[in-house]
Parts: structure tokens; sequence; C-alpha cells
């Protein structure tokens, strides 16, 4: 079945379902579908579901009683977006919580008419999901995470915590707009650092194992790990490369130094997710999209591995270890 054919398959339970049953069943219990773009066991994700829940329940939504919460882990596998977004929309949700760009367009290609609430996304304009942040058009409003300029930011960290690097991989989605917007910012910045930039385009778990041993072997090379549905859900792979390869990391989240990572900048997502609580509470007491504007973090914190580290031999200079606001040993 074509996509459009199937909004227009659903359109009716999407479109004329919810607005009747808000004129008939004000008290109705409300419906509630989550896309996470992680594997199901990743604790990470179970992390941020749960600071959904409980920011919603900190509103007064109270699952089985108010509210049903149907949450699904496609991953980084859009097929099982598409599978499980179908499986969604037969339970005729109010609100839709998507997490990822990948799931991000997936879901808003598929769905025209009910609210989107979007959870740690890139660059949403860049990605076609608002056209203005401050006022967001459609169906979709949310909170994105980094603006392309970090990625000048992140080249700076890795050069002050490992300055023998002189090249630095960016491992990212080679067709990710929003991935290929932070290879260009640390780009710009590359000859003030004195570093060479190096695109490693990543699909999938056998080319992050061919492509990060193929730089290494060139020696003096670090690199920045981009966020993806795919750098996310190989994680794990991509610590344990760094640490056998022995090379200087910096990573996106907080999790993948906690885990063994050199360094990490990040928002926290869990924050996120309990921020996203109060858009879906907003959109489901009547709100409209347009009535949310985007929000992007105003606080990172900075997580050093002292431990790796160590084992990578670098003596990281006191000034440094007081910006960070967490070490890790």
């Amino acid at each position: 079945m074509r996509r459009r054919e199937f909004i227009t398959f659903l359109g009716g339970a999407a479109t004329i379902w919810p607005l009747a049953a808000r004129t008939h069943q004000s008290d109705r219990v409300r419906r509630i579908g989550v896309l996470m773009g992680y594997a199901e066991t990743d604790p990470s994700a179970q992390a941020q579901v749960e600071a959904l829940r409980q920011g919603l329940e900190r509103l007064g939504w109270e699952e089985g009683r108010n509210v049903l919460i149907d949450v699904r882990f496609p991953a980084a596998d859009a097929g099982r977006v598409r599978a499980i977004l179908t499986e969604l929309m037969s339970l005729a949700p109010d609100v839709l919580v998507t997490n990822t760009n990948l799931v991000t367009a997936v879901v808003q290609a598929e769905v025209r008419t009910i609210p989107i609430v979007f959870i740690s996304v890139g660059d949403p304009v860049g990605a076609g999901f608002v056209s203005d942040e401050a006022r967001p058009t459609g169906n979709l409003t949310g909170f994105a995470n980094w603006r392309p300029s970090l990625g000048e930011k992140w080249l700076e960290l890795l050069k002050a915590i490992a300055p023998q690097v002189e090249r630095v991989g960016i491992l990212m989605h080679p067709e990710e707009p929003i991935n290929v917007r932070f290879f260009k910012s640390a780009e710009a910045a590359a000859p003030a650092l004195k570093v060479k930039p190096v695109a490693l385009g990543v699909h999938d778990a056998d080319e992050i194992k061919q492509a990060l041993p193929a730089f290494a072997a060139e020696g003096s090379g670090g690199f920045i790990v981009i966020p993806h549905a795919v750098t996310l859900i190989n994680r794990d792979l991509i610590v344990a490369l760094a640490t056998r390869l022995r090379l200087p990391a910096l990573y996106p989240f907080a999790f993948y130094a906690k885990a063994g990572g050199l360094i990490s900048y990040s928002f926290d997502p869990l924050n996120q997710f309990r921020q996203g609580a109060e858009y879906v509470d907003r959109i489901l007491r009547g709100a409209k999209p347009a009535d949310l504007p985007v929000q992007y973090p105003t606080k990172f914190q900075l997580v050093v591995n002292l431990t790796t580290a160590k084992a990578l031999r670098l003596a990281i200079p006191a000034s440094f270890l007081s910006l960070a606001d967490e070490l890790v040993e």
C-alpha cells in the first residue's frame, strides 16, 4: 500500500474519531503512542520513557485510569517504524511522541492530523519537521537537541583533552542532513585547531567495524561521535573499538562516558523527556502544536572518564578538569 493511501485509510480514525470523542467523551481515557529510536533492551531508552511517564503522572495523568501509554522501540529501522506506526494508528492515539530524526521523519511522512511531540531531534527546521521554531506549523512541535554549530565546540573539547590529535574522524550517518551540518561546523573550525577532519560515514554496525580500524591505522587520530539512531544503538561497539584502538573520542551523551568513553558534552535527555510530558499534557488539554514553540537545551554537561584518560596516557590539565560537571573513576 502506498504511504498516502495509508494515511487516507487511517484518516477517519486519525481525524474524525478524536474530534468526536472530545465532543462527546471529554472524560474518556486518552491514548499516547511513543516511538523510540532505541532498542527496547537499552537502559537509557527505558530511563527516558520512565521520565516521560513520571512527568505525565505529576501532571495528573495516571496510567490505566485516564491515560494509556503505548511504547514501541523500532530503533534505527525505518521499515519497523512504519510497521509499528500502523499498529499504533489502529489504536487511535490522541498524541504521538517520537525520538530521533529517523523515527520522526518516518512518522511525519505518514501522519498529518494527530499532534506529534518530538524529543531530542537535530535541527528541526533543516530536517523539515517545522518551518518556524517559534510558531510551528502543521502537527509537530517538541524539543531539539543541538544546533549544528556545536560541531565546533565538540572539536575544541576533543583537542583540549587530547592535544596530540591531528586527525579527527567524524563518525556520522552520511545521508542525515543534520549530521552533515555538524561535520561542516567542525570542518570550518579545524584549521584554527590544526586538525584535519575526516568524514566517517556509517549506516550499521558492520560499517562501524570497518571505518574505525581503518581510520586508526593512519595514526594521530581521535574521533567525534555524531548523534544518530545508528550511533546510539551501536554505542557499546563504538566505545569498545575506541578502547581497543586507543583512540580518544568525544561522545554526544553522558551515558557513553559512563560506559567507558573518554569524554561527553551534552544536555540531559531525561530532562527533555520530562519537558516532553508537559507538551503532551498541554495538547491533551486542548493546545495545538502551533501554540508550543520548539525548545532547545539551555544547560550542557561535561563528563570526563578519568579511568579511560589514564588508559590512554592523557595528562589532562587541572584547568580542564575544573570545567567538568562529573568525573568518572
